[in-house]
């Protein structure tokens, strides 16, 4: 906090840094006996009519009343420099993107309108990289009108957390009443640690999502457009880790039987400097033994030899056992990814 010669708190931001990192102190209890501060860091996306609205990195939107105020001041945009590969948001949004292509997509300006006949929030929702060219009520229209057409709910696809986010857009969607239903993380890490984890014994790699991988996925009844998706990107592999009989779902009659499905399975899509990893399952039964590591380690060599060397993934922000494993493995939170849906659009995805 600020604080002036005479050792007092003082407050020196103003409407003028609307769209900068700031740091507040407020009243929690405005009038109580004993005061009681709460503190709150992250971007100032508004200020009006007495209120300031904060994005926290975290995505989460919080309201301060001017007259609460006890301190305030801006901050640095960027956060320290984190461990692992040095990247831009735009560069890790970009390399996500080809790494799960829709099968039908069209340019709003500097956004991305994806669909995917609805299979994944990702690849059924705007990327919105620059400004769309129109005023954002009449994009919004656009947006609603495009999904609205396929018979899809609207989606826009925001991210905060790091330097050129997009927290302003993330306060003017709920201004609007757009509500944010899920919410991950992007990790970054060094690919060669990855590889140096596990021998990957046992981890069949194959170009294709055959039968015995997708009885292991967790998305049942996969389509031919989900096939289309999965199967999209630069250079993709699929890794597999037949049960512990030896079978993999294709030697039985019933391909989806749990029992008869792979021990573990894996998604690889490399890309220049970049492998991203995703669907990384491991049959209930068998977690705990080392299944995951040995397939992102197989996985991992094969983007190696490509000539990547930096790794990403995604996660859930309440996935605490793949959170842990990430961990150990040297990968560091990057940046927070939201979906946000106009209520009121044709069902959620």
């Amino acid at each position: 906090m600020e604080i002036s010669a005479a050792g007092r708190l003082e407050v020196r931001i103003t409407t003028a840094d609307v769209g900068k990192r700031v740091s507040v102190r407020r009243l929690s209890e405005p009038g109580a006996a004993g005061e009681k501060f709460t503190d709150t860091v992250g971007v100032l996306t508004s200020w009006t009519d007495g209120v300031l609205l904060i994005t926290r990195k975290s995505g989460e939107c919080v309201r301060v009343a001017e007259s609460a105020l006890v301190a305030g001041k801006v901050v640095p945009s960027a956060p320290a420099r984190r461990r692992g590969p040095a990247t831009s948001y735009e560069e890790l949004a970009r390399v996500a993107a080809r790494a799960w292509r829709p099968v039908e997509s069209e340019r709003l300006g500097g956004w991305e309108l994806r669909a995917a006949g609805g299979f994944t929030r990702r690849a059924n929702s705007v990327l919105p990289l620059g400004d769309p060219g129109l005023p954002l009520d009449e994009a919004l229209t656009a947006v609603r009108r495009w999904y609205g057409e396929r018979g899809l709910p609207a989606y826009v696809q925001t991210a905060t957390g790091a330097e050129g986010t997009q927290e302003p857009l993330c306060a003017e969607l709920e201004r609007r009443g757009w509500v944010r239903e899920v919410t991950a993380e992007v990790w970054t890490g060094g690919l060669a640690p990855v590889a140096d984890l596990a021998e990957g014994t046992g981890v069949l790699l194959s170009r294709e999502a055959d039968e015995a991988w997708l009885a292991r996925y967790r998305r049942k009844g996969v389509s031919d457009v989900a096939l289309r998706v999965l199967g999209s990107g630069p250079s993709v592999w699929f890794a597999t880790v037949p049960g512990a009989d030896g079978r993999d779902a294709t030697d039985t009659p019933d391909a989806t039987d749990a029992t008869d499905a792979p021990a573990a399975i894996g998604r690889c899509v490399v890309d220049g400097r970049w492998a991203s990893f995703a669907a990384v399952e491991v049959d209930p039964a068998r977690r705990r033994r080392g299944l995951a590591t040995a397939v992102m380690a197989a996985l991992a060599r094969r983007a190696l030899d490509e000539g990547a060397s930096a790794a990403w993934l995604q996660v859930e922000t309440d996935n605490a056992a793949a959170r842990a494993l990430y961990a150990r493995m040297g990968f560091t939170v990057h940046h927070a990814y939201h979906h946000y849906r106009k209520p009121g659009n044709a069902g959620t995805l």
